[in-house]
């Protein structure tokens, strides 16, 4: 009883400031025309819901990017990490200074890395314009042509993100017990069976909060959309996302109603997909 009460209990508190109450504060905004100029907030129930949905084309795209953002960088990011991860599994020499070398990136700030890929992707003095024309390739504008800069985003988020999913991957890659893999060898299973029989299904924990990490990671991203463009979200509105445009409304437009709902719009759909990955990824092994 004592540890609930000089332990638990001052957690919880902390915890309902600064969550509960936010969340609170929010759903309260949403249901407000709220503007920090003007003297009053009127209660408008649910139109600014019904304003994002119906008359707000801007909200409907960046939707639309913010979730092509995340169903396409996540499984990219878990493609990569996954074979980095076994492959260092089986490093015994110089693991430590590889996995150093993978995580490095991600300790970088965020805005530090978007401003160094920026200059990789400048298209005329750019590392990567560059290297295409040496090797007789057409030079492109990157992040000037809506056709490639959403993608060149995703590059670099992927890039920078890799080293912190290959270490948890090889974390959990490090707790299957290789009695398991003993036994399947003496049985005559070759590498792809011990992988897709063992390896992947001991590992689906793992993989599970590596693609629930990354998924509301991805579906928040704000830094590299806001820095890498010429101006955030361009061009022509192809890379602006939720969050960005959340903070467009609430501190260029000053409506902070309005984005306190598109707010809530965002939570809900990140807590919709957070369930629906424990729902249908969860891991049914036991060992």
């Amino acid at each position: 009883m004592a540890f609930v009460a000089t332990g638990l209990i001052p957690i919880l508190a902390m915890f309902a400031v600064f969550a509960f109450l936010p969340i609170g504060i929010v759903l309260w905004l949403s249901l407000h025309r709220y503007n920090q100029l003007a003297p009053t907030a009127p209660f408008i129930g649910l139109n600014n819901y019904t304003f994002a949905f119906t008359r707000d084309p801007f909200f409907l795209g960046a939707l639309g990017t913010t979730l092509k953002y995340a169903v396409v960088a996540v499984p990219l990011n878990l493609l990569f990490a996954l074979p980095i991860a076994l492959g260092l599994n089986g490093v015994t020499r110089l693991r430590a200074v590889f996995r150093s070398a993978f995580f490095l990136p991600t300790v970088a700030s965020a805005v530090a890395v978007s401003l160094i890929w920026r200059y990789i992707y400048e298209p005329q003095a750019g590392w990567l314009n560059t290297a295409l024309s040496a090797l007789g390739l057409a030079e492109r504008s990157w992040l000037a042509d809506p056709a490639t800069a959403l993608w060149a985003i995703m590059a670099t988020a992927v890039w920078q993100d890799l080293g912190y999913n290959v270490l948890i991957l090889l974390a959990g890659l490090q707790g299957i017990p290789d009695d398991f893999h003993d036994a399947a060898k003496t049985d005559g299973a070759g590498a792809w069976a011990r992988f897709t029989g063992i390896t992947l299904p001991l590992l689906g924990r793992t993989l599970l909060l590596v693609s629930v990490l990354t998924m509301i990671s991805y579906l928040q991203q704000f830094t590299y959309v806001m820095v890498m463009p010429n101006t955030p979200g361009s061009p022509i509105h192809s890379t602006e996302t939720m969050v960005l445009y959340v903070y467009t409304k609430a501190f260029s437009n000053m409506q902070l109603g309005y984005a306190s709902a598109m707010s809530v719009v965002l939570m809900a759909i990140i807590l919709a997909v957070t369930l629906a990955q424990f729902r249908f990824l969860r891991s049914r092994w036991e060992y």
